[in-house]
């Protein structure tokens, strides 16, 4: 009897240690209107796909056109709806596998063609979803300016 306090105790740190648990949390509904309102505030036009990306297309470029299964290199900027800058690469850009990045850019980088650039709004579920990833807090919706310097493949 002399440890039962010990033991409730223990039970209750864990329960609510428990509840602590991340949940994941479906921020479609927040990021339409996070996305929505920053168009309309910054008067850009975009466009929708039916997963959610809103995307803008300044210049469609005339090279090759990537497709989700490409392997290309793109210089790009990204940034959170308050401007603030989390990743960017040199002019020359990063190559990689648009099978190996965020659904986002599997969906978005193949509208344009290489020369092309414009922007990618790109709501939680297309990107690091609603957990922190890092330095990315979960729920974000991401902004990446983007330029498709080639398809390698």
């Amino acid at each position: 009897m002399k440890y039962f306090p010990f033991v409730a105790l223990l039970f209750l740190f864990v329960s609510c240690n428990g509840d602590k648990k991340a949940e994941k949390i479906d921020f479609k509904a927040q990021n339409e209107e996070e996305i929505s309102k920053y168009i309309t505030d910054n008067k850009l036009v975009a466009q929708r796909s039916d997963s959610g990306l809103y995307y803008i297309i300044d210049d469609t470029g005339t090279g090759a056109q990537p497709s989700a299964a490409s392997n290309v290199t793109v210089a790009y900027k990204g940034y959170f709806l308050d401007g603030s800058v989390f990743d960017e690469s040199d002019a020359q850009g990063i190559s990689f596998g648009l099978q190996q990045v965020i659904n986002g850019w599997t969906e978005g980088i193949p509208y344009f063609k290489v020369g092309g650039n414009g922007l990618l709004l790109v709501p939680a579920h297309l990107g690091y979803g609603s957990f922190d990833k890092r330095g990315i807090p979960g729920g974000s919706v991401l902004i990446f300016e983007v330029k498709l310097l080639s398809v390698n493949n």
